[in-house]
């Protein structure tokens, strides 16, 4: 395959990924009048996990060798489990366009995790862009103050990014001996086994709510969490830098904005809209000159 077509998938699956996940920032925002937010965590990824259980079997996927279980077990745990519960509470709590705008400050908290972790070198350039952004995360924040109250939820959005920068680290280290199937698979499986204590909640909520609910966590489970993950692995792994993969997640809060304005008529406030684009710009400093 020549550098050409390379290039060509992973700008595929990239752009795939974003339109993907951008797309859950508003199906959780209308499901959340259907479902506990619990419930649309565990519906989905139950949907998810027999998505690539199928995948993994055709493609005679190996299983994890016994001492990398731990990594699989704390990336299934914080990455999948945690940021999912931290991110479909949060979303109940803020516009989907303002938490989508929170999501996508990952690379920033990624960066800093392989500065302190992975020992990497950072350039003086990239700690400013990093800046740049925590001063749109407070635009954001204080968008969504009432008063002198903090919106809870801005704070679980701020925390499932942390959560999900350190699945990002876990994956790369994973993805050095596993393919992105494997990669993606196992720690869903161990997320999703986690969500079970919500089955009792799921078991109540599952008769009310309608058919075209039903159907909208079931498109989350198969497209934003099944296919949007092992996309996002294989061009994760594929990519000569990680940089070079997450500069399209950044186009995630606008993609996600535009889908809750023609699907539920939402709008984000100037200031909080101001204080995405900050981040963003941030976001690109940190990029360029990390490598």
């Amino acid at each position: 395959m020549s550098e050409k077509q390379q290039t060509a998938k992973l700008t595929v699956a990239a752009l795939a990924t974003v339109f993907l996940w951008a797309s859950a920032f508003p199906a959780v925002k209308y499901l959340l009048d259907f479902y506990s937010a619990q419930s649309i965590m565990l519906l989905r990824f139950l949907v998810a996990s027999f998505t690539l259980a199928i995948a993994a079997v055709i493609k005679k996927a190996r299983l994890p060798q016994i001492k990398d279980l731990p990594l699989f077990a704390l990336g299934g745990f914080l990455g999948i489990f945690l940021y999912m519960w931290l991110f479909n509470t949060g979303t109940d709590m803020v516009p989907s366009g303002v938490s989508s705008f929170l999501i996508s400050s990952a690379p920033v908290y990624t960066t800093l995790l392989s500065v302190f972790i992975l020992k990497e070198k950072v350039k003086l350039f990239c700690w400013i862009g990093i800046l740049v952004s925590l001063c749109g995360l407070v635009l954001i924040a204080l968008s969504q103050m009432s008063g002198f109250v903090m919106n809870i939820g801005v704070v679980m959005l701020v925390a499932a990014s942390l959560s999900t920068s350190v699945y990002v680290i876990i994956q790369r280290q994973l993805m050095k001996q596993y393919t992105p199937l494997e990669a993606t698979a196992y720690p869903i499986f161990i997320g999703t086994l986690c969500m079970l204590v919500f089955l009792p909640g799921l078991i109540k909520d599952m008769p009310g709510a309608p058919l075209a609910a039903s159907l909208v966590t079931v498109y989350l489970g198969v497209f934003p969490a099944a296919i949007a993950y092992l996309a996002w692995a294989y061009a994760l792994s594929k990519a000569k830098n990680t940089a070079n993969a997450t500069m399209f997640l950044y186009l995630i809060p606008f993609v996600a904005t535009l889908i809750a304005f023609l699907w539920l008529n939402e709008t984000v406030s100037p200031v909080a809209f101001a204080g995405g684009i900050v981040i963003v710009v941030g976001m690109l400093i940190s990029n360029r000159y990390s490598k």
